[in-house]
């Protein structure tokens, strides 16, 4: 189940989309990240890491999306770490009588009945500014930045040379835009800020698709980024994620690439700016 990718890193991959779960080994446990989608899963992962004597210390979600912010009752009781962001627009969703319902209607329906959500977006929001996770194993810098969703952060396994990207720099996945702000330029900040992390990185684990080695760092930088520069500039994006090269299975992405497109041109109605 469980695959290493570099000392003291190894990832569990979800069979329906991708999603990559990161395990951290530190000195009395391990770090969890993404936890994963469905319970079957969760409780596969909590007992393999039960097997090897490793518990689950600490917990992080790279942001509120709801694949990000899933867990397991056999996953344990450890602290569950976001940025305030993340933290604050979970406390915010949950607040709503009918919270449970609205995740449940947006989940895939191949795994709505095996998805639980008791324990869904339970963050432990860290302060403001907090650049490392506060757990007794490697150091974990926080990378946050406004692309793709509020509160969103990248890791830097800094003695590992691991970046956990989150919902950035895939293979199979375009950059998937948020819905407030300056959408693009956001985007493009927080690509900047993985670059300036580029050189101290030998391994990148996206949140869906494969893991990239030390020559594939700056080439999905560039690609998120060539696509991005497409949409602004109105040109139709070169991006193999996109139409008949797509890798199989992943056809939909082009829907969301529409849709994306969609949302540009409402905004540009909205807002006067011409086509």
């Amino acid at each position: 189940m469980l695959k290493q990718v570099a000392e003291g890193v190894l990832i569990h991959q979800s069979e329906l989309i991708a999603n990559n779960t990161v395990v951290v080994q530190g000195k009395a446990g391990v770090l969890l990240i993404d936890a994963g989608i469905t319970g079957d899963e969760m409780a596969c992962l909590a007992n393999d890491l039960s097997d090897v004597g490793q518990p689950v210390v600490a917990g992080f979600s790279t942001h509120p999306d709801w694949d990000h912010v899933l867990w397991h009752p056999k996953l344990g009781e450890a602290p569950r770490y976001g940025t305030a962001r993340c933290a604050a627009f979970m406390r915010d969703l949950r607040s709503n009588p009918d919270w449970k319902a609205r995740v449940a209607e947006g989940l895939p329906p191949e795994i709505a009945e095996d998805t639980p959500l008791d324990l869904f977006g339970l963050i432990t929001g860290l302060p403001a500014g907090t650049t490392q996770i506060p757990w007794d194993g490697p150091k974990v810098r926080i990378i946050e930045h406004p692309a793709h969703a509020p509160g969103h952060a990248a890791l830097l396994i800094e003695e590992r040379r691991v970046l956990v990207a989150g919902d950035m720099l895939s293979d199979v996945l375009i950059p998937m835009l948020d819905d407030s702000g300056d959408v693009i330029e956001d985007y493009l900040v927080g690509l900047q800020l993985l670059e300036g992390v580029a050189d101290d990185v030998d391994v990148v684990i996206p949140g869906h698709g494969s893991v990239g080695r030390a020559d594939q760092v700056r080439a999905r930088i560039d690609q998120d980024r060539a696509y991005l520069h497409a949409l602004r500039d109105g040109r139709v994006p070169s991006d193999p994620r996109l139409g008949p090269s797509a890798k199989p299975g992943w056809e939909w992405v082009s829907d969301i690439h529409e849709g994306q497109l969609q949302q540009l041109a409402r905004r540009s109605e909205g807002d006067g700016t011409p086509d």
